[in-house]
């Protein structure tokens, strides 16, 4: 199972001030000393953290998978034409909210989705869609032709108890219909130090995505031990 790291709040902190630090580059490239398999960047339209000078020198640095979060924009998919990251993740976007918020609208968006997917695989980079962790959804992201689908976590992250457990069993069921499916399956959004195992021991998951609590906790430790105290989470039974 692989760890991506994603390192937008690195950019969000730099942003708050306006100046060229802490560098998103520069953390990545610690948190692939602490063990990341990947490095992944949401680029978003209105360029609130990662910006494209960012997302350029990545991929010039990075030896490791590089994500490209993104919207399904005509602007986006001309800069993943041109930056080739290993893999494009397609997400929804609104103006207002602080993160994104739940996975792709599917069923509503199904053909410009489906257009957007076919121009990027044409560009010879693999595609997963990031989605809520429903049964239909799964069955739209193979007919949108998606070569990989990212559940959404945040509802398992954000419950407690009981609720947690229905959730958790959700999150499990969609992943072994997508892999049944012969899809790629990660999962990401909401998960921490303290939420993160029942979701890794899912063996089917072939990586899990993780920003914010890593870099929350990097603050206190250093990005390098933050990401070795994941990992060793994810890794262990």
């Amino acid at each position: 199972m692989i760890l991506g790291v994603n390192v937008d709040h690195v950019a969000t902190v730099r942003q708050a001030r306006m100046t060229f630090e802490p560098d998103p580059v520069m953390a990545a490239t610690l948190a692939i000393l602490g063990g990341a398999d990947g490095i992944t960047v949401h680029l978003r339209e209105d360029r609130r953290h990662i910006q494209d000078r960012d997302l350029r020198l990545l991929r010039e640095f990075v030896p490791v998978e590089l994500n490209l979060e993104m919207a399904a924009t005509d602007e986006m998919i001309r800069i993943a034409s041109e930056v080739k990251p290993d893999m494009v993740t397609l997400v929804p976007e609104k103006r207002e909210e602080l993160t994104t918020e739940g996975g792709l609208n599917l069923r509503d968006q199904k053909e410009h989705l489906k257009s957007a997917v076919q121009r990027i695989r044409d560009l010879g980079i693999p595609v997963s869609l990031f989605i809520n962790p429903h049964p239909a959804d799964i069955d739209l992201s193979r007919e949108i032709g998606a070569d990989m689908v990212e559940i959404h976590t945040g509802m398992y992250a954000n419950a407690k108890g009981r609720e947690q457990e229905t959730e958790l069993e959700k999150v499990n069921e969609a992943v072994a219909l997508a892999a049944d499916q012969g899809l790629g399956v990660n999962a990401g959004h909401g998960l921490t130090y303290y939420n993160v195992k029942p979701i890794a021991s899912n063996r089917s998951i072939r990586g899990l995505y993780i920003g914010h609590s890593i870099i929350s906790r990097s603050v206190l430790v250093g990005i390098e031990r933050a990401v070795r105290e994941m990992k060793a989470l994810i890794e262990t039974p």
